[in-house]
Order: C-alpha cells, then structure tokens, then sequence
C-alpha cells in the first residue's frame, strides 16, 4: 500500500524523524492558513499524488508571500499532474502539503527497501540527491552506497556512521546524519514498511538534516497489524478495477493491453504475460486468482477483466496442484454461462485430472478454445486478435 508524503511524514514524526513543518490542505483557503500558522516568509506549495516527478511536472511550487499560496494552491488544486511515474493520463491533484522553506546546502539520497537476493533489508545513501535515483544506479551505480542490514540487530550505529562519512558529511551535519538513520530505520521497522525512502535529504546551512521529500510504501500482508496506517489509503490515488478486485481477494494490475490473463500463481502469471508478449500479444492485466479457482473466484476474475473495454481475448492459465482442473473447468463453464462471456477465451489446465477437465470444456456447447501447453494457448489467444 502507498501513502502520500504527507502522511509519511506525520509517521517521521512519530518516531523523531526530522521534517520541515508543513500541513496538507485540501482547498485554497485551508493552503493560505496553513502558511499563516506554519509562519515565516517563505512556504512551498506541494501536489499530493502517489507518483514521483511532481517537480519536474509542475507540483512543487515556491511561495513568498501568502498572495502567491493562494494563487499557487488555486493552480495546483484541481490540476492533472502528468509525470514519468503517472503515465501520460496523469493524476487528478485534490489535495495540497504547505511546508516552510529551509536553507538548503546540500541536497541528498536515502533508501530502505528489502533486498530479494540476500533477504535482507538495504539502506542505501547517495550524495545525489534531487535526480532519480534508477538514473544514478544506470549511469553512476558508484555513487549509490550501501549498508545490509542484519534483521536479529538491525542498523548498527557503525553503519550508520559509516553512511553518513560516506555521504561526506562532517561535524554538527554528521552527528545529525547519524541520528537520522538510525530514527529513520526504527521507522520503517516498526510500520513494516516495504519501502522508505527520501529524495531529497537535505542538509540545511545551520547544520540540520531534514526529509525534504518523504515516500513510504508498506507490505500488505502486515497491515493487520498497523490499523493506524491503513486509515491512511487514498482509494481516490488507486485504479478502480483494482480497488474492486481487491474486495474479492484477488491480485488484479491492469495493463495496456487487449489480453485479459486469468492465471492461479504470481509467478505463473509473469511466465504467461511473458509468454503472450513472445507470441506477438499484449496481456492486459496481470490477474493471479489464488490457489482456489472456484466457480466465484472465476466469475469475478471474469468480471473485473471485462471492464476493462480494451480486452479483446481471455487466457485462463491453471496448473492443478491445490485445487483439481476438472473442478476448475468446471468454475470456468458455470462462470462463462452466468456472465455471458461474449469475447473468445483460450483455456490450458495442467496437472490433476487434467484430460477430464479437458473433456469437460470440450463438452461443455461453450466456444472454448482448449490448449495443452502454455505456448499453444498463447498462439490460440493472439491468433483469435489478428
């Protein structure tokens, strides 16, 4: 789940993890008082979407006077924010962040996430703060430090003393730096955080550092745990198909494409959008319905694919360990007459009992189109599109 970064920053702040003073608003008048009770004389006017490149777009705004608050939040508010994370439809802004202005020095990067290949977490710092980090890591992957993190202690002191050397920091900033990290990690712990990260950490001239910017993004599986956090979902910043599949506990993406892919498996549904994509197609979602592929469990996966109206074909991709095909074909026949599927659908159920889920298909007066292996399904559902 994603939060915006006002509200990561109100998670900072629990666990004293420095940020500039700001308040979010969600119209012009409540921006013009929230700079009068931040005070001082200058604010910055901030877009609140899930996405990066707000600056580059035009969401991130510099007041100096409460004059220009209003007429800043009265252009951002109500503006759609198109940057490289929103695609080229962009995000509607309906809310704001006013924060006070801070004496930048320098301008930094820092990162938490789980590294996958050594199932550990990653703190990662860079003194290039400001740029996309994937463009740092493409073209200067040196200058992206990292520290792993040992989940029995968790970030040591050293570690972080050692990033924020490396960082090139020294005296009041260093001892600041270091006072950060080791807030900063408490804080991704403790909320079961699957991403924290800050671009940019800045470094004031009085010595202070600072989360400019604030990004946090969280593991789903432990939200039961953090009821706090999950009153923080915007289903406004969320695509709608999504939110819906959601209510029926299935993992639904939608994509661009015009083959809808109903698969049991996250990783046998990655095979078969690659697979489609071989064969010349282009999957529309990625749709993994879990290890019961029942008659309900079809009938919704069914239902949130066919709204999306750029779905031309169906795969339905099942391999019968849990769950036995014939029960799944079975779902798939009761599913496609209770919903009058009227597009062409391609079907390949491996493993147990599959020839009688096969002869069940086949049997069925459906115009199924019946696969044995996964490369034949995609060639059957990318031929029914030319």
């Amino acid at each position: 789940m994603k939060i915006h970064e006002y509200q990561a920053k109100e998670i900072f702040r629990r666990f004293n993890v420095p940020v500039p003073k700001g308040k979010v608003a969600f119209s012009v008048e409540e921006a013009v008082e929230a700079a009068a009770e931040i005070g001082g004389n200058i604010w910055v006017v901030k877009a609140q979407i899930h996405a990066g490149g707000r600056g580059k777009g035009g969401g991130v705004k510099l007041a100096k006077s409460p004059d220009e608050v209003r007429q800043l939040a009265g252009e951002i508010l109500g503006m759609t924010l198109v940057t490289h994370q929103t695609g080229p439809e962009g995000k509607l802004v309906k809310r704001l962040l006013i924060e006070q202005g801070v004496n930048i020095e320098k301008e930094l990067y820092v990162g938490i996430t789980l590294d996958r290949a050594k199932s550990k977490i990653t703190f990662m710092a860079s003194t290039e703060g400001g740029v996309e980090i994937e463009k740092v890591a493409a073209e200067s992957p040196e200058k992206i430090l990292k520290e792993t993190v040992d989940p029995e202690v968790g970030l040591q002191p050293y570690q972080a003393r050692k990033l924020a050397f490396g960082l090139g920091l020294s005296g009041q900033q260093y001892k600041n730096a270091v006072n950060f990290l080791l807030s900063l990690y408490k804080a991704y712990q403790a909320t079961d955080a699957s991403l924290a990260e800050i671009n940019p950490l800045v470094v004031t001239k009085e010595g202070e550092v600072i989360a400019l910017d604030a990004k946090m993004n969280f593991d789903d599986n432990a939200l039961y745990r953090h009821p706090e956090i999950l009153e923080y979902r915007d289903l406004d910043e969320e695509a709608p198909l999504e939110i819906e599949a959601s209510k029926f506990n299935l993992n639904y993406i939608k994509l661009d494409g015009n083959v809808g892919c109903m698969v049991n498996g996250a990783g046998l549904a990655m095979a078969t959008m690659d697979i489609i994509k071989l064969a010349g197609g282009e999957p529309a979602n990625f749709l993994d319905v879990g290890g019961t592929a029942n008659k309900e469990t079809v009938a919704n996966g069914f239902k949130i694919i066919l709204s999306d109206p750029n779905v031309r074909a169906i795969l339905i991709n099942i391999f019968g360990g849990i769950v036995r095909c014939d029960r799944v074909a079975q779902g798939v026949i009761d599913a496609v007459n209770e919903i009058k599927v009227e597009i062409p659908v391609v079907v390949r159920l491996e493993g147990t009992n599959a020839k009688e889920a096969g002869d069940l298909l086949k049997n069925s007066g459906l115009n199924f189109e019946v696969a044995k292996s996964l490369s034949e399904a995609a060639e059957k559902v990318t031929a029914v599109l030319r």
